[in-house]
Formats: structure tokens, sequence, C-alpha cells
């Protein structure tokens, strides 16, 4: 029986074995989730479906690839990637002479890493940037590592970008090595794991509208002492920062906010 005491035991349990904090995402969605997988996969209880997922690795990797939302597409929401191309990275490029330092904070199966590499080797060396890509989910950054896409997935992508970086095999398009090589692809939770530092760009695109207010706070202040002083935020089109200074940034473009 699913009992309203046992799914608060079981979040508290989940998060002691697993660290995991299922608690910091919006708990009405998350439950009809995490019911209709334990539903599917025939257990009766919350109790009995924690003591699986501690012993069978495979059904605990199942569970967070159905937890994850995994959808993107190349140059999702083009134009939004027309100013990052046009005002953003010329700001950046222009105040940082080395090597620019960009992270692709849950970034699904790689499509967004892969068109920020894309547009950044159409105006720079890839020895001048490196993009760490990093998500929860294992299965999902294995196949961001294959770079290999269905048709679908790159509705956005003009015809010149497809034929220049991608290869053709059969009804599937792989990722050229050149725009691989300047990624890499790692495991991490936004909500539990510390944050790397010193980034020029940080792009984190409709994750956020699935966590709480108060998780949502602790992220944006966390991206904010991840960036460089100028570097810039880049969120998703239902995720507006409505007090930005909050945060010690400033509006920089619609779905863009610099470090002050």
């Amino acid at each position: 029986m699913m009992l309203e005491q046992d799914y608060t035991y079981f979040i508290a349990q989940f998060k002691q074995h697993f660290n995991i904090d299922i608690s910091l995402y919006k708990q009405d969605r998350m439950k009809r989730r995490i019911d209709s997988f334990i539903t599917r996969k025939g257990y009766e209880s919350y109790i009995q479906f924690l003591r699986e997922l501690q012993n069978n690795p495979h059904l605990f990797t199942a569970f967070i690839d159905h937890l994850t939302i995994n959808v993107s597409e190349f140059y999702r929401n083009r134009e939004r990637w027309d100013a990052l191309e046009t005002k953003v990275l010329p700001k950046l490029i222009g105040q940082n002479s080395g090597k620019l330092k960009m992270w692709s904070a849950a970034c699904a199966a790689g499509e967004e890493p892969y068109t920020l590499s894309i547009i950044l080797s159409q105006i720079l060396s890839k020895y001048r940037f490196e993009i760490h890509a990093t998500d929860l989910d294992l299965n999902i950054l294995e196949k961001a590592k294959r770079g290999t896409y269905s048709d679908r997935s790159l509705k956005e992508v003009p015809s010149a970008v497809k034929q220049t970086y991608f290869i053709k095999e059969n009804e599937e398009y792989s990722i050229h090595p050149d725009i691989k090589q300047p990624i890499t692809f790692k495991q991490h939770d936004l909500l539990l794991q510390a944050f790397d530092t010193n980034f020029d760009l940080i792009i984190c695109r409709n994750v956020m509208i699935y966590f709480t207010e108060e998780a949502r706070t602790q992220i944006y202040e966390k991206f904010s002492r991840s960036l460089k002083k100028g570097g810039v935020l880049f969120v998703g089109s239902t995720e507006q920062i409505l007090t930005p200074e909050r945060y010690n940034l400033q509006r920089f473009d619609t779905f863009f906010y610099e470090k002050i």
C-alpha cells in the first residue's frame, strides 16, 4: 500500500543511501513520476521499492533515468542562440584573451554543449575554449558522449552546419570529433555537490522549473559565485530571474545575466 507517511520516509532514506535529495524538487510533479515508476514495476509499497533499489543497481539507474527530464535539441529556441553568438560571445571573448571556460549544467543528451562547441568552433580555435558538461543521469551522459542523434534532434540546425559538423550514418547523425574534443562530460548533482569556479559562461536552461523556490535560490547563488566577474548565466525561456541583483547579477539580454 502506498501510504503518505511511507513516501516521506522513502524521500529521507533515499537521500541517506544515495545522496540525492528529492525533497528539493517540486513534490506534486516528482511524486507522480515516482508513483508511476513504482506501479509500472509492480512494487506494492515505497518500502519494498526502497529495499530493492539498495540491492539492484540496474533498477536504480532506470529509476534515475525516469526521474530526470532529458528533453533537448540542437539550437533549442534558436533566437536565443543567435543572441549568444552575436552579443554574448563577442563580449566574453573581448574580456578574456586566454581560454574561455564554460559550463553546460544539466546537459541531458549533449545537444546543448555540442551546439555551443559548434558556434565557438566557427569563431575560435578549439584550444581557446573548454566546455564542462554535467548531468545527474549517468545513462544520458553515456548517450551524450557517443554524440549520435536522430533527425528530430537536428530540426533547428542550419543545413550548412549539419553538413559541416555532423556525419550521417544511415538515419542517424554523429557529431564530428573536432566538436567533441573541447567538451568534458561528468556526473554532477546541482542540488548537493560543490560547483567549480571561474566560468566565463554557464548555461542552465529548462531545468530550474522542476525545483522548489528554496532550491532555485541556492542554485542561483552558487552559479553567481561560480562565474567570473563579467561572466554570463544563460537560462531557459520560462526561467527569467525577476530580481537578479539578489544574486549579484544584472540583465545583459533576454535570458542572459551578467555577474556584476
